[in-house]
């Protein structure tokens, strides 16, 4: 063996970092696209509420592997993890937002699948707080893109190039199948909480076509 080369254990361990990173920004991209439909919804949410409690309940899926993978990195950082050092944290005010964009994210779609539950004649406080986590989330997710957008976008194409010209990469398999996992996953979830949803989507099409 090469005294020069690494040991296997530390290139399984490389890899299991940049897997970690191709995992979250492309997931991470997959959610940007689905959420920018949804924004769309929010322009005109009465006429398009069915759309938009659809896509709502197809993003929990995505929502929750991105969370999961983000909180792998972090925990394998702070415990000393020496892949997940050198590779070193984001920048500190990304850092910091970073809890903020998971209690947000957890606080919209909550509140969201909780209004299901209500009549929209009587929503009690939960639309308020579902408007309102929708406009803190909104704030702090615009610094997190912006952020991450750039090396979001180069290592989902890099991971997008592989398949394309069919160069292995240690456990694309893999993570192809969580991100396809999490979008069954979400739409079984709009499939299954769509119908509960027809007092919304009922009330506001009527609304629509006064």
């Amino acid at each position: 063996m090469d005294p020069n080369s690494p040991a296997p254990g530390s290139a399984l361990a490389d890899a299991g970092v940049a897997g970690n990173a191709r995992l979250t920004s492309t997931t991470g991209m997959v959610l940007l696209a689905l959420l920018a439909v949804e924004g769309l919804t929010v322009l005109s949410v009465r006429s398009m509420i069915t759309l938009h409690v659809f896509l709502g309940m197809l993003l929990i899926g995505p929502v929750l592997l991105k969370t999961g993978s983000t909180a792998y990195r972090f925990a394998r950082y702070y415990a000393g993890a020496r892949p997940y050092v050198a590779k070193g944290p984001p920048h500190v005010l990304l850092r910091l937002l970073g809890p903020l964009v998971i209690v947000s994210s957890l606080m919209l779609f909550g509140t969201g699948v909780a209004l299901l539950a209500v009549k929209p004649s009587d929503p009690g406080l939960l639309l308020q707080a579902h408007k309102a986590s929708f406009l803190i989330w909104f704030a702090v997710m615009t610094v997190h893109v912006l952020g991450h957008l750039k090396e979001a976008f180069l290592t989902t194409w890099r991971e997008l190039r592989s398949v394309i010209h069919g160069h292995p990469t240690q456990g694309r398999g893999l993570r192809l199948a969580l991100i396809v996992l999490a979008l069954v996953f979400g739409v079984v979830a709009a499939g299954a909480l769509l119908p509960t949803a027809s007092p919304w989507t009922t009330g506001a099409t009527g609304r629509a076509n006064r």
